[in-house]
């Protein structure tokens, strides 16, 4: 939800109060309190320099205010690991939309209106990688996610897999409709095993509900995933880093 170095933090959904650095030891205490008393625990909020300044909301805190949270917008609001709680949220919404109203051209035009770009430095358009990919001689192609993360402390694939999957599951079938592809990988660390464990129960789930494998949708058009683990940094790699 937010940095790091505050953590761990608690977003109550009720009035969307935001409390910093919370142990154990505090959680009786929001909920006599803030729970059951409707009163925040003033000495858990975000104040500032002085401490005589409180901003109880994440819409008060200057670190938020200059965000628009996309990828992580589910996390936390829905089960993981239920598939219910992802529709119910336009789950797979963009997925039947692109199956069932656009070309695959469509698709990629759409992708290049929204400007999104690769996470990485480079930041490479998304729409131009998708069409190149689509261009490219052969009949067989592929999709494939790296949520191997090789920086130290970088969890923003963990975090995706973990609380959302099912929003990897809907990108990763938009993009194959998109190029062609009819098989897709994730690429992940053993070292993430409730990730893992989430995204396999999200790809049993839009199996059985017809979102993935053949005639998706009543499509006509067929695609599946696979997990592929890897062992992720060894003792040695971090001991030289």
């Amino acid at each position: 939800m937010g940095p790091c170095v505050l953590g761990p933090v608690v977003l109550m959904g009720r009035d969307d109060t935001f409390y910093q650095g919370v142990a154990a030891a505090d959680a009786a205490e929001i909920v006599e309190q803030h729970v059951v008393g409707g009163t925040r625990v003033d000495r858990l909020l975000v104040h500032d320099a002085a401490g005589d300044k409180a901003y109880p909301r994440p819409a008060d805190i200057d670190f938020f205010r200059r965000q628009t949270k996309i990828v992580l917008r589910n996390c936390g609001w829905i089960d993981p690991e239920r598939i219910e709680d992802a529709v119910g949220r336009d789950g797979y919404a963009g997925l039947a939309k692109a199956l069932t109203t656009l070309t695959p051209d469509q698709v990629i035009a759409e992708m290049q209106a929204s400007g999104l770009r690769g996470r990485g430095g480079a930041g490479f358009p998304t729409w131009l990688k998708w069409q190149f990919t689509r261009k490219a001689p052969g009949d067989i192609k592929y999709v494939l996610c790296n949520a191997d993360e090789g920086d130290p402390g970088a969890y923003m694939d963990r975090s995706v897999l973990e609380g959302d999957p099912h929003s990897v599951v809907e990108g990763m079938a938009i993009a194959a409709f998109a190029v062609g592809a009819r098989q897709g990988y994730v690429y992940v660390r053993a070292e993430y095993p409730l990730a893992v464990q989430r995204l396999e129960k999200a790809l049993t789930q839009a199996r059985e509900r017809g979102l993935l494998g053949t005639n998706i949708l009543g499509t006509g058009f067929d695609f599946d995933l696979e997990i592929r683990m890897g062992s992720g940094r060894s003792s040695a790699a971090r001991r030289r880093r």
